[in-house]
């Protein structure tokens, strides 16, 4: 390869980022172009410096590894470097995604970047991959927490902060007690991933969080709304399997 591959490393421990640095120093394929200790400078870098391949660690403090890649505009190689972790070994193994099970050696490291220069060769693209990876979830593990960028800002919901969530083709709308957030997730992410006790999908366009709702009224024969808990008396349709689920899950 004529051109070196621009590197970036976003690892919270000094100790781990001194470590990849002198790896990588003797590596004739790499240039390191800047290096992070949180995901919030991390998304900033990557976004700003396009790299083309970025070791990124995943338990991070603020926001993790898989957190940091759905708000990434632009999508380098990554590979993970992590602590035992069964699974997130899992997820990599079942998305083909290299990662490095920290402590490595020299020459595991040189696999795996070995392995990003021959998908760069090949004209490979990860992104696929990667949010596939973003999607997983250990056994029945629900969400605590969304992860949303606005503009230059990273915002960290907890899921009690949902009010609701509004489905916009390849996006949602989030609302919040504290305003709205746009997030490239769909809509069957967050049936799968929000607990089913405390949120339930009323209609194919909106998932409402069960002690948000006020009342339910009839406005047409079969036909249902929602009216939620805030200033505006915020209707939303109900379907008839969406009814049926409210009837379940508030026993009337």
């Amino acid at each position: 390869m004529s051109a070196k591959l621009q590197t970036l490393i976003i690892e919270d421990e000094e100790l781990a980022r001194n470590l990849l640095r002198s790896y990588l120093k003797d590596q004739p394929d790499i240039e390191i172009i800047g290096e992070c200790e949180n995901g919030f400078d991390g998304v900033k870098a990557i976004n700003e410096k396009k790299p083309d391949l970025v070791f990124l660690d995943i338990q991070m403090p603020k926001i993790t590894g898989f957190e940091m890649i759905e708000l990434l505009d632009h999508k380098p190689q990554i590979i993970f470097t992590t602590a035992y972790d069964q699974y997130a070994l899992k997820a990599f193994e079942l998305n083909a995604v290299d990662y490095l099970l920290k402590p490595f050696s020299k020459e595991r490291m040189q696999k795996a970047i070995e392995k990003v220069v021959h998908h760069i060769q090949h004209n490979e693209s990860n992104i696929e991959k990667l949010e596939e990876l973003t999607n997983f979830r250990p056994g029945e593990e629900y969400i605590d927490r969304v992860v949303v960028k606005d503009r230059h800002k990273i915002h960290i919901i907890t899921v009690d902060k949902i009010r609701y969530i509004e489905s916009l083709d390849d996006y949602v709308m989030i609302y919040t007690h504290d305003g709205r957030h746009m997030k490239q997730k769909t809509m069957k992410y967050f049936e799968t991933y929000l607990d089913p006790k405390n949120f339930i999908r009323i209609h194919r366009s909106f998932i409402v969080q069960v002690d948000n709702i006020a009342e339910i009224q009839q406005y047409e024969k079969e036909s249902y709304v929602v009216i939620l808990k805030d200033t505006n008396k915020t209707k939303l349709k109900v379907s008839k399997t969406g009814y049926k689920r409210i009837k379940e899950i508030l026993h009337f």
